[in-house]
């Protein structure tokens, strides 16, 4: 333990790079955050100057129009231009009286809780895209206004601007509207070689994105870690007094927990997932629950981390898996099509023995492999991606699917879905929360289903809770979901009464004595 009085020191460069991180990306995300809070306040003006100019208009190209179009040209710096034509592109008129020639990058993108579409155009002679701002007009015209996209990345003194290695702004389709450096730093950020941050302009379809790299960083505090070095010597008892209190306090919650997985304690309960298109039951996803002697409920949020920080999480697993297997088991062998999802940590992908552990339980049962998802979080990165291929094509070949939780809220993109040959993604709620209109488009929402579709992967919508959303979804073909708008998360005995109340059509018969309750 007195080698512990020496961790200060040793630790010096790990905190220190964690300080560092913590504040450069903190100081990168305020720069994308400006980014695109400036692009959205840009596109606000220029909708705007285009109703304006409509409102106060009686008939297009005519003079009182062309006025218009003057004044707003005046009033907004970022209004580039503004233009009326038809459906197939013939043009009427425009600002300045001259034929503007553009080309199109983009396909329309519609903007959430307005009637104005959002595109990218090049004009001809200039390099830098405009953001096009369209408003039908009648049948067949169309009125545009041509505006900068973000007009702070004009400004030639930006903070950290002189050291970013990558910076691009873009449609959320991915549309590149402005890149600076090369996109193949995004890839690299994954590996801690480069900060990253990311930001979305609200309900503007358009995002922004800037890497750094974390050694040109690190060279401007060299003075700094000298400073913590020194310190870290004075703190180096006090760490050993720390340590020896935090390991008996360590060891006291591992023995609780180990003795809670002993006991049984650790109980799955059920969130069932429906078919939106029939209102049927298709299955559920096991969440697990700390339930004490007492009767105490505690949450997954508390114990989770710890458990898999500590290697408990494997056998809570396996715990979990052998309730599972005997609480749904006559489910499962009475209606074949019935799905199953179990959670997996990292752990489990670089252990390995959790395709064991899947035989030594389901082996034989009324659980068939073909039964099974396994969803694995996208919220953190797989440290070794080798060894994670290797228990997925062995999980894969037992028949198993696999199932990318938390879809489009960390490292997922078409090579690493594919990579891992993922057969599910699950869009995550905090996605699902910005549908408010079953006819207002979402774009983070459609992307992913976009991406789902081009790689032949099942969809499953989580955290559905309102009526809105799952129409939103169902109209989008998205089948499956599952969210408190259906139910959430019960008990074995409440989830059999549910499921004997939504039991798939031609079931009728021979589904009761295995939903019975107990």
């Amino acid at each position: 333990m007195t080698l512990l009085a020496f961790l200060p020191v040793v630790a010096v460069d790990h905190v220190l790079d964690g300080y560092i991180k913590a504040r450069e990306t903190g100081n990168l995300q305020v720069l994308v955050d400006a980014i695109t809070h400036d692009a959205q306040e840009t596109v606000q003006d220029g909708v705007q100057s285009l109703r304006r100019i409509l409102a106060n208009s009686p008939s297009l190209c005519a003079t009182t129009f062309l006025q218009n179009v003057g004044a707003e040209l005046g009033a907004n710096p970022f209004l580039r231009q503004v233009i009326v034509e038809n459906d197939d592109g013939v043009q009427y008129c425009a600002a300045f009286d001259q034929t503007v020639r553009y080309r199109t990058l983009s396909e329309n993108l519609a903007i959430p809780g307005f009637t104005e579409t959002l595109s990218v155009v090049t004009l001809e002679g200039r390099q830098t895209p405009l953001l096009k701002i369209t408003q039908s007009f009648g049948r067949d015209r169309t009125v545009s206004a041509l505006v900068i996209a973000s007009p702070m990345l004009l400004r030639e003194a930006m903070p950290l601007t002189a050291q970013i290695d990558y910076l691009q702004v873009a449609l959320t389709s991915g549309t590149s509207i402005l890149l600076r450096g090369d996109a193949a730093v995004e890839q690299e950020a994954e590996r801690g070689d480069y900060l990253f941050a990311r930001s979305f302009a609200g309900e503007i379809p358009v995002k922004a994105e800037a890497a750094i790299s974390f050694a040109l960083i690190r060279a401007d505090y060299s003075q700094l870690d000298v400073g913590f070095t020194v310190v870290a010597c004075f703190l180096g008892m006090l760490t050993l007094v720390l340590a020896i209190q935090y390991a008996r306090k360590a060891d006291i919650a591992v023995f609780d927990l180990e003795r809670a997985i002993v006991a049984g304690e650790m109980k799955p309960y059920y969130q069932p997932v429906i078919n939106l298109k029939t209102g049927k039951l298709t299955g559920c996803e096991v969440l697990i629950r700390w339930v004490k002697k007492n009767g105490e409920v505690i949450p997954p949020g508390v114990f989770i981390d710890y458990a898999e920080m500590s290697g408990l999480a494997i056998p809570m697993t396996l715990s979990l898996m052998e309730q599972v297997r005997y609480d749904l088991e006559d489910i499962c062998r009475q209606v074949p099509e019935f799905k199953v999802s179990i959670n997996l940590f990292e752990g489990h992908l670089r252990d390995g023995s959790i395709v064991d552990d899947i035989q030594s339980v389901f082996e034989g049962s009324g659980i068939s492999y073909r039964q099974l998802v396994f969803e694995i979080t996208e919220r953190r990165p797989l440290d070794d991606r080798a060894a994670a291929n290797r228990v997925m094509t062995a999980m894969h070949k037992l028949g198993v699917r696999i199932a990318m939780d938390d879809a489009g809220t960390g490292h997922s993109n078409l090579a690493y879905l594919q990579t891992l040959g993922i057969d599910i993604i699950k869009i995550d709620k905090i996605f699902v929360e910005m549908i408010k209109d079953p006819r207002t488009p979402v774009p983070v929402i459609d992307g992913l289903i976009a991406m789902a579709r081009e790689l032949d992967i099942e969809i499953v919508a989580e955290g559905v809770e309102t009526q809105e959303q799952a129409l939103y979804l169902r109209a989008r073909n998205v089948v499956f979901a599952q969210g408190y708008l259906f139910a959430p998360p019960m008990k074995l005995s409440a989830f059999l009464i549910l499921a004997n109340a939504l039991k798939p059509a031609g079931h009728e018969s021979n589904l009761e004595p295995g939903f019975a309750v107990a």
